[in-house]
C-alpha cells in the first residue's frame, strides 16, 4: 500500500501511470473530466430520495419535511444550536441520564451561525447537510478519478448515492458533513498536502465521535510516508499528523473538564447512551437475539448492510488501495463491529466509508463496458431499494436512525 502513489486504472499500461489523453477545457481548469455528470446523477438520486420521504410523510399525514429536519438526533443538534450545551437531558426507562454532551459541536455550531440569516434552525441544518453531501460526492469523484479514471469515479459516486442508507446524507444529521471533511482530508493525503489533510481531519474530529478514524488514517499514512522516505520528510508532514487528532481530542477533554473527570468524563457520557467499545459483545448479543426471536425489517437489513461492509473491506484490501483509504474504512468497520448501541444505527456509521465501494465500482465499470444493460439494471435496482428503504426507515420505522 502507498499513501502518495496510486494504483493503475483498469485500462492503463502496466509500465507507466495513467494519463488521460486530450482532456477537455474544463478538466484542464482543475475539474476532473466527467465530474459534472457524476454530480448531476448524485443530486438526482438523492433529490428523488428527499421527494420520496416527503411523499411518504404526506401519505401518513405527517408534516412534509419534519422527518428530514427533526428525526431522532436531529432534535438534539437543533437544541444545542439554539441553547448551547448543558441544557438538555433525557432519562431513559432504565434510569440512565443522557446529556447533550454526547454530540460533537461542529454541526450545531454551523447551524447556529446560519441562523443569523433568514433561516430557521431546521432549514439551516438541511442546507448544511445537503451542501456537504454534494461537496463530499465531488471529493469521492476526485479520489476515484485520481486512482482509477473517469468510469470508476462515476460508478463510485453513483453507488454512494444509491446505498440503502444514503437517505441519511440528506437529513439533518452529521454524516454528510463528516463525510465531506473526511473525503477531502484523504484526498490531501493522496496528494501529499499534509497540512490541509491534518486541518480537515481536525475538523472531522469535531463533527462526530468516529472522527478520530480520519486522524488515525492521516497519522498512519504520514508515518508510512516517513518510513518510505527514510525520515527525510517536510515539516508539514509531521505538522499535519500532529494536527489531525486535535479536534476530536479537544472536544473529549472539554467534556471531561465539564464533568469533573478529564480523561473519562466523555466516555461516561457516551456510556449513558449505551455507546461504548465492547469488542463486539453487543453485536454478538444482537445477532443471537435476532436469530432466536427475529425482528422487524430494519434490523435484518442493518445486519446485511454491515456484513456486506465487512466483505467489501476484505475486497478493498485485496485491491491494494492506498493505505489511508484502507485505514479509514477499517477503523469505521472496527467501530461498527466492536461498538455497542442500537444495531439499526450501524449502517449510518458506515455511510462515510466510501472506500468500501471501490471494489463494487470497479466491477460495475467492467460490467458497463461489456454489458451496459446489465449495469443499468443493477444500478436501477439499487436506486429503487435505496429510495424505498430510505423512506421507510425515516418515516415509517420506529427504530433509531
Amino acid at each position: 500500500m502507498s499513501t502518495s502513489s496510486v494504483p493503475r486504472p483498469e485500462a492503463a499500461a502496466p509500465s507507466r501511470p495513467f494519463r488521460p489523453p486530450n482532456l477537455p477545457w474544463i478538466a484542464r481548469r482543475g475539474i476532473p473530466e466527467g465530474a459534472l455528470p457524476a454530480l448531476a446523477l448524485f443530486v438526482a438520486v438523492r433529490l428523488a430520495g428527499v421527494l420520496m420521504v416527503i411523499v411518504t410523510n404526506a401519505v401518513r399525514g405527517h408534516s412534509l419535511v419534519r422527518s428530514l429536519a427533526h428525526s431522532w438526533d436531529s432534535r438534539w443538534y437543533l437544541h444545542i444550536a439554539a441553547q448551547g450545551y448543558g441544557h438538555k437531558i433525557w432519562i431513559t426507562p432504565q434510569g440512565a441520564v443522557q446529556s447533550d454532551w454526547a454530540f460533537f459541536p461542529l454541526y450545531p455550531g454551523l447551524i447556529r451561525a446560519l441562523t443569523v440569516l433568514p433561516f430557521t434552525p431546521g432549514q439551516a441544518a438541511l442546507l448544511i447537510a445537503w451542501t456537504a453531501a454534494v461537496v463530499a460526492a465531488y471529493g469521492v469523484y476526485v479520489i476515484g478519478h485520481l486512482l482509477y479514471g473517469r468510469g470508476v469515479a462515476t460508478a463510485l459516486v453513483a453507488l454512494w448515492a444509491a446505498m440503502p442508507h444514503s437517505v441519511e446524507l440528506t437529513i439533518a444529521y452529521t454524516e454528510s458533513l463528516f463525510a465531506a471533511l473526511a473525503v477531502w482530508s484523504l484526498y490531501c493525503v493522496l496528494k501529499g498536502r499534509w497540512l490541509w489533510a491534518g486541518a480537515l481531519a481536525a475538523l472531522a474530529g469535531l463533527s462526530r465521535p468516529s472522527g478520530f478514524a480520519v486522524a488515525v488514517a492521516v497519522s498512519l499514512a504520514a508515518a508510512h510516508e516517513a518510513l518510505r522516505r527514510r525520515g527525510r520528510v517536510p515539516v508539514s508532514l509531521w505538522a499535519g499528523a500532529v494536527l489531525a487528532p486535535l479536534g476530536w481530542l479537544g472536544y473529549v477533554l472539554w467534556v471531561g473538564s465539564q464533568t469533573g473527570d478529564l480523561l473519562g468524563g466523555y466516555f461516561k457520557v457516551q456510556s449513558a447512551w449505551d455507546s461504548r467499545f465492547d469488542f463486539g459483545v453487543g453485536s454478538a448479543r444482537f445477532l443471537k437475539a435476532l436469530l432466536l426471536h427475529g425482528g422487524g425489517a430494519v434490523y435484518p437489513a442493518a445486519l446485511v448492510i454491515v456484513a456486506a461492509g465487512v466483505l467489501l473491506f476484505a475486497l478493498l484490501c485485496l485491491e491494494r488501495a492506498p493505505l489511508a483509504l484502507v485505514v479509514f474504512a477499517g477503523v469505521l468497520i472496527l467501530l461498527v463491529i466492536g461498538g455497542s448501541g442500537s444495531f439499526s444505527s450501524k449502517p449510518r456509521f458506515l455511510l462515510p466509508a466510501f472506500p468500501l465501494l471501490i471494489p463494487m465500482a470497479r466491477a460495475l465499470t467492467r460490467t458497463w463496458r461489456v454489458r451496459p444493460a446489465h449495469a443499468v439494471v443493477v444500478f436501477g435496482g439499487l436506486t429503487v431499494v435505496s429510495l424505498l428503504f430510505g423512506a421507510f426507515v425515516t418515516v415509517v420505522a420506529r427504530s433509531p436512525l
